[in-house]
């Protein structure tokens, strides 16, 4: 029998940030033994992320290319017909993916015919089997609803960063605003999928705000996205330098231990590791990745590069809608 893992909702700020700044080899192994005894360690979960609405967008995010007002090649697009939505998500699957999500360049969903679209092609998707998520910007309660029974999965909403970093990255909308919309999510019994970026200029210590804000919600997120800026030309962060792999590693480690029954995800910057890189993320917690030649409108790796990943660390696709077998302790 396993060994029963507590589950924390009451982490304080010190022992994030002791759990955080642990030797890296013990952090490391730490996490191996959470997210063993919780999760099949040969299994990641394989996703695809589609921009069905690009560009355009009235925010400020300074790490993104789809600002109206940065000047970068990501050329503006309108909502995609459903079908091609519908026919991209049976391409993934048949890929091997079992978790598909959409994303559009919105500040705000708002209610009409394109929101109604999105709501019919969430109900498209979830009826060939797979995982359906959203990531739309803010949403309001009764829209969180209507997604619901549309059968939506999981919403995406980034913390990004921690608070006291959070407007040197955003101005646009507070992070007050950012918590509302995942507590809208929650309270529609919808999975809440945030995370953040590493590599815009932020502290240690912003990432451990952001880590213990994540791990002290009401409930943690079912998803946590760990994301290396990709530095895109054009932006305000278009001069930041890679990420090194061990603060990713860092990451995923702190984040495994905080919220162990989450899938934690090895997301944006991923296109720039090496085999060993991403072995070492696996080991740390990480038991899910994007598959695609794009995440929204960065690089990513190849499926033929992530199958040979796979074959040669013996890794297999987590099946959709698997709920962990394990046994929680909560506090």
């Amino acid at each position: 029998m396993k060994t029963p893992i507590t589950l924390k909702r009451d982490w304080t700020r010190a022992q994030v940030e002791a759990i955080y700044h642990t030797p890296i080899l013990d952090l490391v192994f730490k996490a191996a033994e959470v997210h063993r005894s919780l999760h099949d360690p040969q299994e990641v979960q394989v996703c695809t992320l589609l921009s069905v609405k690009t560009g355009g967008c009235p925010e400020d995010c300074a790490y993104c290319p789809q600002a109206s007002r940065y000047h970068t090649d990501v050329k503006a697009h309108r909502l995609l017909p459903s079908e091609t939505i519908l026919e991209k998500a049976k391409e993934a699957k048949e890929a091997g993916s079992t978790r598909f999500c959409m994303g559009a360049a919105w500040r705000e969903v708002k209610d009409g015919r394109e929101f109604d679209r999105i709501l019919g092609v969430v109900k498209g998707v979830a009826e060939l089997g797979m995982e359906v998520c959203c990531t739309l910007g803010m949403l309001n309660e009764d829209q969180a609803e209507k997604l619901k029974e549309a059968g939506l999965h999981a919403y995406n909403h980034n913390l990004d960063t921690g608070e006291k970093f959070y407007d040197k990255i955003i101005t646009t909308r507070s992070y007050k605003e950012r918590l509302e919309t995942l507590a809208n999510v929650r309270n529609a019994k919808i999975s809440v999928c945030s995370g953040g970026i590493i590599g815009m200029g932020e502290t240690d210590e912003d990432r451990i705000d952001m880590l213990h804000t994540l791990a002290t919600l009401p409930e943690h997120p079912e998803s946590v996205p760990v994301n290396a800026l990709v530095a895109v030309e054009g932006t305000p962060l278009e001069e930041q330098k890679r990420v090194p792999i061990w603060d990713m590693v860092r990451m995923i480690a702190t984040a495994r231990i905080l919220m162990p029954k989450a899938m934690v995800r090895l997301s944006a910057g991923r296109v720039r590791m090496t085999q060993e890189e991403q072995a070492l993320c696996f080991l740390a917690g990480a038991n899910s990745i994007f598959a695609g030649d794009k995440l929204l409108t960065t690089p990513n790796p190849e499926q033929d590069a992530d199958k040979e990943l796979f074959s040669l660390l013996n890794l297999k696709p987590r099946p959709a809608n698997k709920n962990v077998g394990a046994v929680y302790q909560e506090v």
